[in-house]
């Protein structure tokens, strides 16, 4: 799959703004603050239908504007796919493809695979579970509808299991019966949901660490370790056994919106006891294997985003990463850098052709 040509139209800080890209590697060079993260974050959205930096869609249109438009004309499969995101004040987000709307947001989610590696990626280590259960959901969801609807079902069900909670409590009132009803219906999404999470990560984790000990040529070992309530007992049982607290509470305390993902190196938490390089390398290992396993579902090489990539890791790592493309078992490559000399060399260390855009 190749992303042959972009154009934005009042995106961020570009007013109006197009590029044709090269096949495999596209480097966006040129000074802090010229739009270069935009521009890959402009490529995510396209496959995502939403920002990977900034989740208000509004905050995306360019100051003073009321609209924004990207458009995106790929190959895949030696098809043409055009894909268009718009965004007007006021109004609900649309995505065409080929002139098309989508009436489900869900239903664009895997047509374009996509990886980005980034500094933001560091929130995986340091910020709360919410985060680290997203990163797994958008690796399975990309290859997997019926996980995403289940998720989507899932969520709704708990806010209105929430909802509940809280009517009782305003109201000095309790019903078992009503209660019960959503109880059924988070069991159901929640068993399946845990279920293929639960086998996806026995799958990824393999992945994970041989990633890992290219990286860092086996310096050190490193793990994932799943967490869920429901390792303990099924999640009908857990929200019986939870209910005085969450009546208390006013919201759902056990089920699958509270699993977590724990990074480990060398048995201590990473967050504690890794460098920012060790973090760094463990965050880049966790996005490779996130491309190995959407391209082995997809049978599609997903685009792959290197944003700012030279931040914490030296040049020569920069250049055994980038090396990892020199070989048909990847696709397209997009870089972001400050110095274009940096770049420059590095890819030129691969036998692939390459384009270099100075913002």
């Amino acid at each position: 799959m190749i992303l042959k040509s972009l154009s934005l139209l009042n995106y961020k800080n570009f007013e109006s703004k197009s590029f044709v890209f090269n096949n495999k590697i596209n480097c966006i060079v040129g000074n802090n603050g010229i739009g270069k993260t935009n521009v890959l974050d402009a490529i995510y959205h396209l496959s995502f239908g939403k920002s990977y930096f900034n989740p208000v869609a509004s905050q995306n249109i360019k100051h003073g504007e009321d609209f924004f438009v990207i458009n995106g004309n790929y190959e895949k499969i030696e098809a043409e796919e055009k894909i268009t995101i718009s965004l007007k004040r006021g109004q609900k987000k649309i995505i065409k493809r080929n002139g098309k709307a989508y009436e489900k947001f869900s239903e664009h989610i895997g047509f374009l695979p996509l990886v980005i590696i980034s500094p933001a990626d560091r929130d995986l280590i340091i910020e709360g579970s919410d985060t680290r259960r997203k990163f797994i959901d958008s690796v399975i969801s990309q290859s997997d509808k019926t996980y995403l609807n289940q998720l989507i079902s899932y969520n709704k069900t708990l806010a209105q299991r929430n909802a509940l909670l809280k009517y009782f409590a305003l109201n000095h009132t309790f019903n078992q019966d009503t209660l019960d009803v959503y109880n059924n219906q988070l069991n159901e999404y929640g068993s399946q949901v845990f279920k293929k999470r639960d086998a996806f990560l026995q799958e990824f984790i393999p992945i994970f660490k041989s990633r890992y000990n290219a990286i860092s040529n086996g310096n050190e070992e490193v793990d994932l370790v799943y967490n869920s309530h429901l390792f303990d007992n099924d999640l009908d049982t857990l929200l019986k056994q939870a209910i005085n607290k969450d009546k208390a509470l006013q919201y759902t305390s056990v089920g699958i919106h509270k699993d977590d993902l724990q990074f480990n190196i060398e048995t201590h938490p990473i967050k504690k006891f890794g460098s920012q390089g060790q973090q760094k390398s463990f965050l880049i290992a966790l996005k490779l294997a996130q491309f190995d396993f959407i391209k082995a579902q997809s049978g599609v090489n997903p685009i792959l985003l290197l944003d700012d990539i030279f931040d914490k890791l030296d040049e020569n790592r920069v250049a055994q990463i980038i090396k990892l493309v020199d070989d048909e078992n990847f696709g397209q490559l997009f870089i972001s850098d400050t110095h274009a000399n940096r770049t420059e060399n590095a890819v030129k260390q691969v036998h692939q052709s390459y384009e270099i855009f100075n913002l």
